[in-house]
């Protein structure tokens, strides 16, 4: 991506990531889109119009986060909980491209907050929680910190910076108001002293080639991510065109991953003794187990 690209029309649009890097200024980055399946995640639900927008975010922050994993089998989650606010939980997880996510909530709070509800109003003194599961070692690291800022993306950049130590930048944009639903994100982090994968030595939030690259990113406008007309390749070239090198791979499409299945639900309820079981039963004798992330009924005898 030296060059201005030519980009096959098949690579514009929504539900993909663009993972890149600039090795001259030792900063990788990711680009996101969302469309159908951001409108598949949250028709799951009828959420207000501010649980749509938080929910949307929170996915796009997913999708972002999650390629940072290298196996296919890992598991990036991000959850957020509350203490006196109107949201009581948010998950959101992606694993091998897939993005799946859920608000429970209180309807008529959150009805209460208007359209455009600030994150102190729905979560309270809540906390963010961004976990990473790794396949090849069963290595599991998390970190937590405080919902603070305007949005979820600061708080997702106050984890980098509290819990990895990594200078990050990111930038998400949403359009949920009416269908067809966007929503899109950007992503760069600086990795000084190498490229991805090497230790991180000598890491500031001042580093000259890390401020270059945080001038440039500030730049970019809510419709460009959200706007399918223009492929992320290119968005990323306007960004970067002045730099010798930009390295870029397209990660393959996105799509809603729920994995419930009454196999797993069976496999699930069969560790539960007996006496727990007869209590959950219906009069017909099946135990219903509804999945929150996709509103799915299971009717499962057991």
């Amino acid at each position: 991506m030296s060059t201005p690209p030519a980009i096959p029309e098949d690579e514009t649009g929504f539900d993909r990531v663009l993972r890149f890097s600039i090795p001259a200024r030792d900063v990788r980055g990711r680009v996101v889109r969302l469309g159908p399946v951001l409108e598949e995640i949250l028709s799951a639900h009828p959420y207000p119009s501010g649980i749509r927008q938080l929910l949307a975010e929170a996915l796009v922050l997913t999708a972002l986060m999650g390629t940072l994993l290298k196996d296919d089998d890992s598991q990036m989650t991000l959850q957020a909980q509350t203490d006196g606010g109107a949201v009581e939980l948010l998950v959101c997880d992606y694993r091998a491209g897939e993005l799946r996510g859920y608000v429970r909530h209180d309807g008529s709070r959150v009805d209460s907050l208007g359209p455009h509800p600030s994150l102190k109003a729905l979560f309270g003194d809540g906390f963010l929680a961004v976990t990473f599961d790794l396949a090849t070692t069963g290595q599991r690291y998390q970190g937590i910190v405080p919902l603070e800022g305007e949005g979820l993306a600061q708080a997702c950049q106050a984890y980098f910076e509290r819990s990895e130590q990594i200078p990050t930048f990111i930038r998400t944009a949403v359009n949920v108001a009416s269908s067809p639903f966007a929503a899109g994100g950007i992503l760069l982090q600086h990795l000084p002293e190498g490229e991805e994968g090497r230790e991180r030595l000598h890491v500031r939030m001042d580093h000259p080639e890390w401020e270059h690259v945080l001038a440039l990113s500030t730049s970019t406008r809510g419709e460009e991510l959200t706007d399918p007309a223009l492929s992320l390749e290119s968005l990323v070239w306007r960004l970067f065109h002045e730099e010798p090198e930009i390295r870029a791979a397209a990660d393959a499409a996105l799509v809603r991953g729920c994995r419930c299945s009454a196999a797993h639900y069976e496999a699930v309820l069969s560790r539960f003794p007996e006496a727990e079981r007869a209590e959950m039963r219906d009069p017909d004798g099946l135990i219903r187990v509804e999945c929150e992330f996709c509103s799915k009924a299971f009717p499962i005898r057991l």
